[in-house]
């Protein structure tokens, strides 16, 4: 796709700049606004652009691209109402500190001045969940902004940086790309920090809570030989973002989302240093129950905030306190069960992908009430690492996901999801069969928003009628998701018995492209 007669214009000089600053994705949802880029984008086939149907998709996917390539993938949306659309899964992202660029197409300046049927305010929708926003004000300025947006993003361990582009600053002519900036330092705590955070983890009943980069590879093995070294408690929060799992991997306790048992998890605790991640908090207020679940007596130690130096931290601390080449975690036990037989449970559900999860595979869960049960037993499988929602805005799996496929393309991924989350971004089934992306996604299908059931007796209702029952279920009609996946061209089943899901679940992963199971759970 040609402009005829166009030189360097301002849309080629922000795609040159984002190559030249290391992104080769974009995950897409264009309108008029953004036609001249998408014009220099086909100039350009080494960028990877990546069509969602929805811009949900797009921020979703590249929340886990940036989850698991631990760097930034470019959106590409449609003026106001299109970022509205991208905000839920952008939350998501911001939770779980992934850094993301979006490039919005806006109205040309000079049609500003009319109320014309898109017009909206994209800088109050932006800053309302970016880090960073600016509008190019004109084409000379965008290769420049570019790559000020993709510092932004990249900083603070990942931030949501926003670039409106009107339509003009695009086709109007440029001189060229934008040099690469420098990256932003990261901030580290002080020594007497460090050493006053070593001397309270060998105290009696401390705790060390993790997040970010500390929770995989090799920092959440050095966590774990601090704790090993120091006697303290390894902790994390309930909901994280990515966090290495099965065996060889650290051993660690993983706070639960009610709040009864999250506090009971806590009692005696009498200091909880913080690295990586903020502080415990109860995902919703109730009538009589505490908003943060640790005792009144508890120390809470902010050492380490989820935008400062994590890996340096923890070096330190470990230094501090006397790790050394012999200190080694304890660590999980590979332990596969066996696979189970007749009629299939959440509990043989789980059972099953413990004993089949491929080494270094990616899971995407965001199965919500399914996942109590079907988690537990994945603790002693195969090595990988779990991608899990942060913000609670459901409809992260599917596309999340699918950014996952594409930043490890060598890395099988299974996406598990509950039938009301995944209808908000259904349309990330079509992306995965376009792309053939190599994911097998399992949708629990318990015909509604189980969780608010669950949630509405948390609040003391412990019956209720025809109105809540029918803000709850999916029913009538039946969501028929071996159809739905089919008319997104993925292959799909619904298998009945333990045996015939294994089956369903080993073809989907022999294969090299997508494919969906219906778990159909009461």
């Amino acid at each position: 796709m040609q402009i005829s007669g166009a030189g360097m214009n301002g849309a080629e000089s922000l795609v040159k700049t984002l190559l030249q600053n290391g992104i080769d994705t974009v995950f897409a949802n264009p309108g008029t606004s953004e036609m001249h880029f998408v014009a220099a984008l086909d100039t350009h086939p080494e960028m990877n652009c990546v069509l969602c149907l929805f811009e949900g998709g797009t921020t979703g996917a590249a929340d886990g691209y940036f989850r698991m390539k631990r760097d930034v993938a470019g959106t590409l949306l449609h003026l106001a109402p299109g970022f509205g659309n991208a905000f839920a899964n952008l939350h998501n992202a911001r939770k779980a500190g992934s850094g993301v660029l979006n490039i919005v197409g806006d109205h040309a300046t000079h049609h500003l001045r009319y109320e014309s049927p898109l017009k909206g305010d994209i800088i109050g929708i932006s800053q309302a969940i970016s880090h960073w926003t600016r509008v190019s004000p004109d084409a000379g300025s965008v290769a420049q902004d570019g790559a000020e947006a993709l510092r932004a993003a990249r900083a603070m361990n990942g931030q949501i940086a926003t670039l409106v582009l009107p339509a003009n600053t695009a086709w109007d002519p440029a001189k060229g790309p934008a040099e690469s900036l420098p990256p932003q330092t990261l901030y580290r705590p002080s020594e007497a920090d460090i050493e006053a955070a070593a001397q309270r983890l060998r105290t009696n009943a401390a705790a060390l809570m993790i997040g970010g980069p500390a929770l995989f590879g090799t920092l959440r093995q050095l966590a774990g030989r601090i704790a090993e070294k120091t006697g303290c408690r390894l902790m994390v929060d309930t909901l994280i973002p990515r966090i290495s799992k099965g065996a060889g991997t650290a051993k660690i306790d993983q706070l639960v989302y009610p709040v009864d048992p999250k506090v009971a998890q806590l009692v005696g605790t009498s200091s909880i240093t913080l690295v990586g991640t903020n502080r415990p908090v109860a995902f919703f207020a109730y009538p009589g129950k505490p908003s943060v679940p640790e005792p009144a007596e508890c120390i809470l130690a902010d050492l380490c905030t989820p935008t400062m130096d994590i890996g340096w931290t923890l070096q330190a601390l470990a230094d501090a306190v006397g790790v050394s080449d012999s200190t080694a975690p304890e660590t999980y036990e590979l332990d596969l069960p066996a696979l189970p037989a007749g009629q299939l449970t959440l509990e043989k559900v789980g059972q099953v992908l413990a004993a089949l999860i491929p080494e270094n595979a990616i899971v995407c869960n965001e199965s919500v009430t399914s996942g109590f049960k079907v988690m537990p037993p994945t603790a002693t499988a195969r090595p990988h690492d779990v991608l899990s929602g942060t913000g609670g805005a459901i409809g992260l799996c599917l596309p999340c996901a699918t950014g996952a496929a594409i930043a490890c393309p060598d890395r099988k991924v299974i996406a598990l999801t509950g039938d009301g989350s995944a209808m908000y971004t259904l349309q990330s089934l079509w992306t995965k069969a376009r792309e053939g992306l190599d994911v097998t996604v399992v949708v629990f299908a318990n015909r509604g928003y189980q969780i608010l059931r669950n949630e509405l007796t948390n609040v003391g209702v412990e019956t209720y009628g025809q109105n809540a029952q029918a803000m709850f279920d999916v029913e009538n009609p039946t969501l028929d998701w071996v159809s739905l996946a089919r008319g997104h061209g993925v292959p799909a089943t619904r298998p009945e018995t333990a045996e015939a899901f294994a089956a369903a679940l080993q073809a989907g992963l022999d294969s090299d492209g997508p494919s969906l199971i219906e778990v159909v759970c009461s």
